[in-house]
């Protein structure tokens, strides 16, 4: 029997994000559940691509868009089963078996978030999002989505927009989609670029701004 899951990857000179990332997939290859891995590339100038050819990745490439990149991964992808991941997220020690055990169950789901740096900030942009995630059914990207190849042609696939293609999948899914009992971390880089207060309401008024009815492709400037 072939193995289930293919994981999809968008990438835009992801190089180092991918060095971290990657080796935590060799647990769902030994567990017999990875059937393929597809990487969707924008443009990528640095090793990306390389990197891709030694993972054995199936390459797609295309314009620089998270919505369109993650559409035609999905679009390349075989598997029955789905796992859209960010280049910079990190699955945890026991994914295979979480992951497993949802397929099993056939409802689509994100894992729980937190961020590789320590402080109080961290804690509460990470709590917030997991909050968001519980009542409202509302995760980022950040933290992965596993979803069965019929669920995900049912609401149509993501959506080919360059911003809150996230959110828009999330919404159409509404209730369906449940939080996995494991969590997945990310890098914190951009807060600590843009300071975690900054960024964190900036996330929240383009949120809010999306919600109102402005169009991704506005909202994509001041991201």
């Amino acid at each position: 029997m072939r193995a289930k899951l293919s994981v999809i990857i968008p990438t835009l000179n992801a190089a180092d994000d991918l060095a971290r990332s990657l080796p935590a997939l060799a647990q769902g290859i030994q567990a017999g559940l990875i059937r393929e891995l597809v990487m969707s590339d924008g443009g990528s100038q640095d090793a990306t691509l390389t990197i891709a050819e030694e993972a054995g990745a199936i390459l797609v490439q295309g314009a620089p868009s998270r919505g369109g990149q993650l559409r035609r991964g999905a679009q390349e992808a075989k598997g029955e089963w789905l796992l859209f991941l960010h280049a910079d997220t990190i699955l945890p020690p026991d994914w295979p078996d979480t992951v497993q055990a949802q397929i099993a169950g056939g409802h689509p789901a994100c894992f729980r978030l937190r961020f590789d740096a320590k402080g109080i900030a961290p804690l509460l942009v990470a709590g917030w999002a997991n909050l968001r995630t519980r009542l409202f059914h509302l995760p980022y990207g950040d933290q992965g989505l596993l979803i069965s190849r019929r669920d995900y042609d049912s609401v149509g696939g993501y959506r080919d927009i360059p911003l809150m293609e996230d959110v828009a999948m999330a919404r159409a899914l509404g209730r369906r989609l449940q939080v996995m009992p494991a969590t997945v971390t990310t890098s914190a880089e951009k807060y600590r670029r843009d300071g975690w207060m900054r960024r964190g309401v900036r996330n929240l008024s383009l949120l809010l701004r999306y919600f109102s009815g402005v169009s991704p492709e506005r909202l994509v400037r001041r991201y």
